[in-house]
């Protein structure tokens, strides 16, 4: 596969053999060469070679037409794992998985004004939650294919799912449509433990935002304790790789590194979460969520044209925060997605109290106090048993005190890694 080329840059015409364009004599044309048998295939990329757009089309569309036997597409993904994919052979399997079902379509006027946000996930990251409605009030259309928890986080349809009456398909058929070449191989990552290969975790990321056509996106890669990835340079690394194939694909793909040593914000659990999210849309809340909704929609306004600086695009979200249109733009959401428009109304209007009551609650909460002042510091909220005796030691044993004066957390925005120059419009 070519390099792709960007607007100013040249790239050489290739001559195919036979051709007399630049000299030689004229032979018999070529015929196309046969497609490799999977087995070639996964036997060129097990040895270290370098798979083809149209080797890598093969493989995608075998995965699909269910002509791939499970063991070859988990030899063919240990071996990709193990030998991993440069940068044109990872644009090319982006390609086709995206291609590899339905893409969704919009009114071209809408263009400039696609953008969508997708985050490795973390403990406590109810960041979609704010941000979709909070771009949507600043004009933005976010599509947003969203997913669910993976390991001990949630995702956010789990959290969109513990409002009552949300539903989170609208479309069932279509849903089964896009890009169903990545559930076949998520799947298959999950039992063979591919799940981490760098090349693997990038196609699956980005297929499935190249199908919604959008004009920007941002990508939230966490780093820390409490994320996927425990160090900064795993998750750059990882961020290098969203934003080079985003613009091998023509997409403008920005990566923000964040710190997760922490759970971000003071509540964890679906429920809990929303209550949070929503105080957040009130123009309160905990300050580390607001910043990293207000850094991470400022950079989206700046990549889309919406604004002319991210500083700028920061404080757009940051008013519709404060202004209540972003509550005003999730309350509509709600209704449309399947909420009584009573109890939409009453959950974006009401007080932080009588939110709690209209949403579902765990049978019990338990408190665990400070050991200096005897001050609750922790509530978990379970359905299960009470807390055992190891299990209240290892809560405890979370809580560090000390004699300093209180001190304000820093944001966990770390960094946002740009597109190379060339590609940005």
């Amino acid at each position: 596969m070519a390099a792709p080329v960007t607007p100013g840059s040249l790239a050489p015409i290739p001559v195919a053999p036979g051709d007399l364009s630049r000299g030689g004599s004229r032979g018999p044309p070529d015929l196309p060469a046969e497609p490799k048998q999977l087995p070639e295939l996964i036997r060129l990329k097990r040895d270290g070679g370098r798979l083809s757009e149209g080797d890598i089309r093969g493989f995608v569309s075998a995965v699909v037409d269910g002509s791939a036997q499970g063991a070859q597409i988990g030899a063919m993904l240990m071996a990709i794992r193990l030998r991993g994919m440069d940068l044109e052979e990872t644009v090319a399997l982006t390609q086709a998985m995206a291609k590899s079902g339905q893409q969704l379509e919009w009114p071209k006027a809408w263009h400039q004004q696609l953008v969508d946000k997708h985050s490795t996930g973390g403990v406590g990251d109810k960041v979609s939650l704010v941000l979709a409605p909070a771009l949507a009030a600043c004009g933005c259309k976010v599509p947003m294919i969203s997913g669910r928890g993976l390991g001990h986080t949630g995702g956010t349809l789990d959290k969109l799912e513990s409002i009552p009456g949300f539903t989170v398909i609208q479309s069932p058929e279509q849903s089964k449509k896009l890009v169903p070449a990545d559930g076949i191989l998520y799947e298959a990552r999950d039992v063979t433990a591919t799940v981490d290969s760098l090349p693997l975790i990038t196609a699956s990321i980005l297929s499935k935002k190249v199908v919604e056509n959008l004009s920007a996106l941002v990508m939230d890669v966490k780093f820390g304790e409490a994320a996927v990835f425990p160090s900064q340079a795993e998750a750059r690394e990882l961020a290098r790789a969203l934003v080079g194939v985003g613009a091998g694909l023509g997409l403008r793909v920005a990566a923000a590194l964040t710190a997760m040593d922490n759970p971000l914000g003071r509540s964890v659990g679906h429920t809990l979460e929303v209550e949070e999210a929503l105080l957040c849309m009130d123009g309160e809340g905990p300050p580390d969520l607001r910043d990293l909704v207000t850094k991470l929609g400022g950079a989206l306004l700046w990549l889309s044209g919406q604004a002319e600086t991210q500083a700028e695009g920061a404080d757009r979200v940051a008013a519709t925060l404060d202004h209540g249109s972003a509550r005003g733009c999730f309350e509509r959401m709600l209704a449309m997605q399947g909420v009584d428009p009573g109890l939409a109304r009453d959950l974006c209007s009401g007080t932080p109290a009588q939110r709690h009551q209209l949403l579902p609650r765990a049978q019990r909460q338990e408190e665990l106090l400070a050991p200096a002042d005897g001050t609750p510091w922790l509530r978990v909220h379970l359905d299960a048993p009470a807390l055992s005796g190891p299990q209240r030691c290892a809560l405890q044993g979370a809580l560090v005190l000390s004699d300093r004066a209180p001190f304000t957390a820093p944001s966990p925005f770390v960094e946002l890694i740009l597109p190379p120059t060339d590609t940005q419009q």
